[in-house]
């Protein structure tokens, strides 16, 4: 799956019927690091839980307005520690770490702290290898 440098947060929702719309929430951590901001308008992507491995993402978030975008907290090859907070639609673990940045562990469960690599950055993900 590609995912788009302009992603700014990544998290699982079911998709709800409210009246005569329906509402996809998002969680309080994300509004909480800055990822979003309540009354701001993005571009959303939903990726199914069906045939995965089949869906390509370019666009995911944007907001309306383009901030001056702040650079990575992390770097290729620097060695952190991590807790994977939740999991991917592909399996991969998912941690944050500063402002909410998210990095994608292959490999890793949910509730683990492991130590990683960083093999690849974007604006605004990275991947991880674990290390140990």
């Amino acid at each position: 799956m590609e995912i788009s440098d302009k992603l700014l947060c990544l998290f699982n929702a079911d998709v709800e019927a409210e009246d005569d719309r329906f509402v996809v929430e998002v969680p309080r951590r994300e509004v909480d690091t800055g990822a979003v901001e309540a009354g701001e308008t993005y571009r959303v992507a939903l990726i199914s839980t069906e045939g995965e491995g089949t869906t390509e993402v370019e666009d995911t978030s944007e907001p309306s307005t383009a901030p001056d975008e702040p650079q990575p907290p992390v770097e290729r090859g620097e060695i952190r520690y991590v807790e994977v907070e939740d999991l991917g639609k592909q399996g991969d673990g998912i941690a944050r770490v500063e402002r909410g940045y998210v990095i994608i562990v292959p490999g890793a469960e949910v509730g683990e702290r492991v130590k990683i690599e960083i093999t690849e950055v974007k604006s605004n993900f990275a991947v991880g290898e674990i290390i140990e």
